[in-house]
């Protein structure tokens, strides 16, 4: 009884992935245009080239195969209108509603890997660009991005900056209309395939840290930009390494005020928590497959063990509040607001408990998990959350940042002591080599 009520509770969650609630007529009426639109033009021909493309990829390669077929796709959404929803028509767009962006997104799911190369200049680039660039840039840029022409990523994190962003050391210095930058990046999503970054340097070092930074976009070709491939646990090449050497950046590819980059930050973080949290898989629907599946050493079926069954309902209530999280962000968004610090919750639970599900499965099988996890059909999804999700725990910010937030901006507990806060910069001790010190203090 125990399980046919846990398939019957599961079975409900995925109704409600769909359809939280009922649509309005006009809501309905869309979904029933997204479907047939995208029953009518089905990519399966090109998840089938991304399948081989990613098969065949070569350690360390471009990616130009998954790139190809990734961009086929996008770009058909792009003529028929369906591409960046929610962005205004003449920036690429459909004008669409947050919701209806949201029901594309829920049509569109099986066909989601098609479009994973572009989510960072979708969710997290585009819509900064849209609040800082000029007119003339918006109109320039952003049709590119939503066609799948042009591949943004996201240049914030430092070797030295730890989960603290305002600490970063790059280093942009004004000369006339250009900026040159030196110093180097980490964990960039993409940046082997991107033709474009947002970037985030220190141009006042004699200020405290927070506001000592400004924003700017580059063109990832330019002269003294290197990228350098980094291999994850899982053997993919996705995350990379950028130096920067004498990079020039002219000044009209600047995003906001000199010096007010961390308010212009805050907007591209808040919108990479939302993607983030809003596309994060918990791992339920994966481990009610494998529970049923697994035998475990007595015999006996997984899902059959009563602890299973407990820590399935937990995750499964968890999942569902996670949802519903989300659509509070969805919610600001329907009223023009900035996603707020609700993002951090969804975040902080969603990365963690990918990674515990995961973990809890692996264990269920004992010192044969990771043979048996790898080789049990319903088991292939969790096998890649096992790997992806202790990064995830670190993208958009730390479990330890996302608690701070929390903490401080939704809770309205005391805020850390920050013994920093006030300090210029380069007044700031500082560990490493000496030559990191002396970028730092470079007149």
């Amino acid at each position: 009884m125990a399980q046919i009520l846990i398939h019957a509770q599961f079975n409900w969650l995925e109704q409600g992935r769909h359809m939280d609630f009922d649509d309005t007529p006009q809501e309905a009426s869309f979904r029933a245009q997204a479907r047939a639109w995208i029953a009518a033009n089905a990519p399966e021909d090109l998840l089938q080239e991304l399948s081989e493309a990613e098969t065949t990829a070569e350690p360390g390669s471009d990616g130009a195969g998954i790139l190809r077929a990734s961009q086929r796709w996008q770009k058909r959404k792009a003529d028929c209108g369906w591409a960046c929803l929610s962005w205004p028509v003449e920036f690429g767009g459909r004008g669409a509603t947050p919701i209806e962006r949201v029901i594309w997104d829920q049509e569109e799911a099986p066909y989601s890997a098609l479009s994973w190369l572009f989510r960072v200049g979708h969710h997290i680039c585009g819509p900064t660009l849209m609040a800082y660039a000029s007119d003339d840039q918006k109109r320039r840029l952003l049709p590119p991005i939503a066609s799948g022409e042009d591949v943004w990523c996201q240049l914030f994190s430092e070797p030295a900056g730890g989960s603290d962003l305002a600490g970063l050391r790059t280093r942009a210095r004004r000369d006339d209309d250009e900026w040159i930058v030196d110093g180097q990046k980490v964990w960039t999503t993409g940046a082997h395939i991107s033709n474009y970054g947002l970037l985030l340097a220190r141009t006042d070092p004699t200020v405290p840290k927070h506001a000592g930074l400004t924003m700017f976009f580059l063109d990832m070709r330019s002269p003294g930009v290197e990228v350098r491939p980094i291999k994850d646990a899982s053997a993919n090449f996705e995350f990379n390494e950028v130096y920067f050497s004498g990079v020039r950046v002219p000044d009209a590819q600047r995003l906001g005020a000199v010096g007010d980059g961390w308010n212009v930050s805050l907007a591209t973080l808040m919108n990479e928590r939302f993607s983030i949290s809003a596309r994060l898989r918990t791992g339920v629907p994966e481990f009610f497959a494998f529970a049923i599946e697994a035998i475990l050493a007595d015999g006996t079926r997984a899902i059959d063990d009563r602890s299973v069954r407990s820590k399935l309902a937990t995750w499964a209530a968890r999942a569902n509040g996670l949802k519903y999280t989300v659509y509070r962000s969805v919610s600001a968004l329907s009223h023009g607001e900035r996603p707020g610090p609700e993002n951090a919750i969804g975040k902080l639970v969603a990365a963690s408990t990918s990674q515990e599900i995961a973990m809890f499965a692996l264990a269920l099988q004992g010192p044969m998990g990771a043979k048996i996890l790898h080789d049990c059909s319903a088991a292939d999804k969790l096998a890649e959350i096992l790997f992806e999700s202790a990064g995830k725990r670190i993208a958009g910010g730390t479990d330890e940042i996302m608690r701070n937030i929390i903490a401080e901006r939704v809770l309205g507990l005391p805020p850390d002591i920050r013994v920093d806060k006030h300090v210029p910069f380069d007044s700031i001790p500082k560990r490493g080599h000496a030559r990191d010190r002396a970028l730092l203090v470079a007149p």
